[in-house]
């Protein structure tokens, strides 16, 4: 979208915005009492970043929109007042069977974004949702409950993606994504960049007012930025047909950040501002329950989504409890640092919960949805080993325990999905690949979609990879996402690629087919 009023400037991180991001009240979610508020007759159209729901439940989904007429515009051109917006949710597209609907209030001091969780849902069911101001109507959404827990599925399709550097590349991959069947999305981070992006946007020339040009520091930088990556019509048509299910990375903050350590080791003060302006904008721009609201510097990212006896995806958090990456972050050597027993990537809770989850083998294929990859990637051509101090890799000890827990507790589908990498990479996992010891899971970590420009099917690094690691089976550095088709007898991740996202009318295809057959951790590439 284009055209946009010159923007005001933002408030600074010392005002208004700070006190906001680490006030601890929260909207509630769920109806709310209209009479108290009257209606507030915008009069240009207050859904230009979109809908889209989430956290699928077998009884509730998510479903949220933000007003705002001016997207880039502070608080989205909405003046102070709250406003009052009519949600409903039916069982078909033109709304002659609305199943449940109410009233929810959106207030200034939270961009005026809606949640509204809904309750009273059936399993395994699609269902329509829109929002109603005044005279105007969002466009409507699809999205699907999960099924009941213990429910015999017979198969699901989802898809994954991660890293979208708006100034980048076009959305090639989630305009192919809204057009394919999917139960359920997953976004596994970097769904914006702090970073500025350029006084002529990049790739797509787009005048922005000067203050996108800057890395995000304020509450109202982290806003609009995710305002104006939301504006993207591809990626509003992804939301707006199934639900996802959301995590963050390190560009939601900065760049691979570590619990409250900065990259450039700002001032832990002032750096916990920076990520409670951060995970405030995060929520408030994301379809997710209360639960996820974040206490100031903090947020709950980890949490589970069981799809009936099939499959249980395990969201996890691999940067708010990491220990500092060892040997001062970068590419490395194994070093003290990395093979410290006592660093983690989860932290002890998260690993428990891990570990204790994985005990109940609720479901066929047990699925870890993270950052960024568990395998080891030596990316340094000989017999010397040279691996990312920020992936697994720097944390050797989690690897083992986690995936040695799994092979202690008799999991029988260990499945990995993961991004960061701007790259494909499918591998077979071991809890220790200095001893070669044996194939306890699988992982299919997607590229990304923008980040990195066009790429190519394969350059020198991914050349290195597959050759210095065995157990790498498949590699590509083209853009796109993963879409995976599962049932009872076989995993199979469908790695689809962009031939350019430099251009607005790229195309997208299928690279390569991977397939897990149940019981046997192992990729086989058709």
């Amino acid at each position: 979208m284009t055209g946009y009023p010159t923007r005001r400037k933002f408030l600074a991180a010392s005002g208004l915005a700070a006190g906001l991001a680490f006030s601890g009240a929260l909207p509630g979610i769920g109806t709310s009492n209209a009479s108290t508020v009257e209606v507030d007759r915008l009069r240009d159209h207050p859904f230009r970043l979109g809908i889209a729901s989430g956290d699928p439940l077998p009884d509730s989904v998510v479903i949220w929109t933000r007003l705002a007429p001016r997207p880039l515009d502070p608080f989205g051109g909405v003046n102070e007042r709250p406003v009052a917006v009519v949600w409903q949710v039916a069982e078909d597209e033109r709304f002659r069977r609305v199943v449940r609907s109410g009233v929810e209030i959106a207030r200034r001091e939270f961009s005026h974004s809606v949640h509204v969780d809904v309750r009273g849902l059936r399993p395994w069911r699609h269902y329509y949702y829109r929002f109603i101001v005044g005279g105007h109507i969002s466009p409507v959404g699809r999205t699907r409950t999960a099924p009941a827990p213990r429910q015999a599925l017979s198969g699901m399709t989802f898809a994954f993606a991660s890293c979208q550097a708006w100034w980048e590349g076009y959305y090639t991959a989630f305009r192919d994504m809204a057009v394919q069947e999917h139960d359920v999305v997953f976004h596994l981070g970097d769904y914006i960049y702090e970073y500025g992006v350029g006084a002529d946007s990049g790739v797509r020339q787009q005048a922005v007012p000067v203050e996108f040009t800057r890395e995000t520091m304020t509450l109202d930088e982290y806003r609009g930025r995710y305002a104006l990556y939301k504006t993207d019509p591809d990626l509003q048509a992804a939301h707006a047909v199934a639900p996802w299910i959301v995590t963050v990375d390190d560009h939601e903050v900065e760049n691979n950040w570590a619990g409250p350590i900065s990259e450039n080791n700002a001032p832990r003060e002032e750096f916990l501002v920076r990520m409670a302006n951060a995970f405030r904008a995060w929520y408030e721009h994301t379809p997710v329950r209360l639960a996820q609201a974040p206490n100031g510097p903090s947020v709950q990212l980890y949490r589970r989504f069981q799809y009936g006896d099939l499959a249980r995806f395990n969201l996890l958090d691999t940067r708010q409890y990491r220990d500092d990456q060892a040997g001062g972050d970068g590419e490395k050597p194994p070093n003290p640092g990395s093979l410290d027993p006592k660093r983690s990537i989860t932290g002890a809770a998260q690993e428990k919960w891990l570990l204790d989850g994985m005990a109940e083998k609720s479901a066929r294929w047990e699925v870890l949805a993270h950052q960024t990859a568990i395998a080891q990637l030596d990316v340094k051509a000989g017999p010397e080993v040279v691996v990312p101090m920020d992936t697994w890799d720097g944390y050797v000890a989690s690897r083992k325990r986690i995936l040695g827990g799994a092979r202690e507790r008799g999991v029988r589908n260990l499945v990995s999905i993961a991004g960061d990498l701007h790259r494909s990479v499918a591998s077979e996992l071991r809890e220790d690949y200095a001893a070669s010891s044996p194939v306890v899971g699988t992982e299919f970590v997607g590229t990304s979609v923008t980040s990195g420009r066009d790429g190519m099917d394969h350059d020198q690094v991914g050349r290195t990879i597959l050759a210095e690691n065995p157990h790498v089976k498949f590699h590509n550095f083209q853009r796109g996402y993963v879409r995976c088709e599962v049932n009872a007898s076989q995993w199979v991740a469908d790695y689809r690629v962009a031939d350019r996202v430099t251009v607005a009318d790229g195309t997208v295809t299928s690279r390569s087919k991977l397939t897990v057959e149940d019981g046997v951790p192992a990729i086989q590439v058709r």
